[in-house]
């Protein structure tokens, strides 16, 4: 990203300070990096000289934590002032790896506790921080964004909740469906994709990976992912595919109506790399049963690209898949966790959104535009161009 707005408007919101929640905080730690490193960088460029105090520091991380009593209830304490701060909170609601004692028994945090525990670190810091914005990368209940009979609409009432509390903005990346923010109209929502990453990702681990209409194909495992996969064939100028899904709706199994089968719509993929996108993996159930069906028709090989791996079966059927050779890379972010197993499995490739997120907050504090941060058209032109040279 060009630091050339940045350098124009050197005045920030105000100092900026980020807190992470328990099950953030590996995330949060790369993106501190990376934002102290930028804030360097600028202040050695500029030359107005009215950088406030702060603009450059060690670390923008402050000490917070949300300890529990025996019963398992809650509470939020941040150890450090935060008044008069640009303050960022980093929550993870899909990290199930951490535990905490509920009247001696062990209990595993699930998306309802982190998002209890991001409304005590607000109620803590708040009517004392300047301003209040949310990272949340996965966002919560995004999966439950409309109404179907009698439902209830939780990500709405979340993003309600959040912004009855004083929150000015809340940053997700690939929600569910992006309308949900209709919810709260006249707060700050943004959705950002990892297209570039994933793209970047592929051409350094893959040496051989060609981008030609003749060598590769974009695939859409269902309607949902349809844009997304849109303006990846556009950018790359490869033709395109789609799943849809048939289900039986006359029985509903974990929730939902059970896939009966996957129709495919498209030219043929014989011979072609196809890469599948789509903004997570779940299970893997209807991402392999994909794979399947394109090895069947003789594509070459099986390319995954997800913004979010949660793996809610393990990994055992992808490792079945990859020795059978349905499956030949996959690639996720690193904006959720993620089980130590996966990172070490040979078909594994990480897309790194550290750096993104934090320019991403860098502008925000600015009260720049993020627009050139959030457009990628430019950066992956230029990296095929040199892909191409290569």
């Amino acid at each position: 990203m060009s630091n050339t707005e940045l350098l124009e408007k050197p005045m920030t919101v105000a100092p900026i300070k980020i807190a992470a929640l328990a099950g953030c905080r590996t995330l949060a730690k790369e993106v501190d990096s990376k934002l102290v490193r930028m804030r360097r960088e600028l202040t050695d460029h500029d030359r107005s000289g009215i950088r406030l105090p702060g603009y450059s520091a060690d670390t923008f991380l402050i000490d917070c934590e949300c300890p529990r009593f025996g019963t398992g209830e809650g509470k939020a304490y941040i150890k450090e002032s935060v008044r008069g701060v640009d303050l960022f909170i980093m929550v993870d609601v899909t990290n199930y790896s951490l535990t905490y004692s509920v009247c001696g028994h062990e209990n595993h945090m699930s998306p309802d506790n982190h998002y209890q525990d991001l409304k005590r670190i607000i109620s803590a810091a708040n009517g004392k921080a300047h301003r209040i914005n949310v990272v949340m990368p996965f966002l919560y209940e995004g999966r439950q964004h409309k109404r179907s009979n009698r439902e209830s609409l939780d990500c709405a009432l979340a993003l309600q909740e959040l912004s009855d509390m004083g929150v000015s903005n809340i940053l997700t990346f690939d929600a569910h469906d992006p309308r949900v923010q209709n919810s709260i109209p006249l707060k700050g929502f943004d959705s950002f994709f990892p297209t570039y990453q994933f793209l970047k990702a592929l051409i350094k681990n893959v040496p051989d990976f060609r981008t030609d209409n003749d060598h590769l194909m974009i695939i859409s495992p269902d309607e949902g992912a349809m844009s997304r996969a849109v303006y990846f064939s556009n950018i790359l100028g490869v033709d395109m595919g789609m799943f849809y899904k048939r289900r039986d709706y006359s029985t509903i199994i974990g929730g939902k109506n059970p896939i009966v089968a996957h129709e495919f719509l498209g030219d043929s993929v014989e011979g072609k790399d196809v890469v599948i996108i789509d903004d997570m993996i779940s299970s893997g159930g209807s991402m392999l049963d994909v794979a399947i069906q394109l090895k069947e028709r003789k594509a070459d090989r099986v390319f995954v690209c997800t913004t979010f791996g949660l793996f809610t079966d393990g990994l055992a059927k992808f490792d079945e898949y990859y020795e059978k050779g349905y499956l030949y890379r996959l690639i996720t972010t690193n904006l959720n966790y993620r089980i130590p197993e996966l990172l070490e499995r040979p078909y594994y490739i990480e897309a790194n959104m550290s750096k993104y997120l934090a320019s991403i907050m860098n502008n925000i504090n600015h009260d720049v535009s993020v627009e050139g941060v959030r457009s990628h058209n430019d950066k992956i032109i230029r990296l095929l161009e040199k892909t191409k040279s290569r």
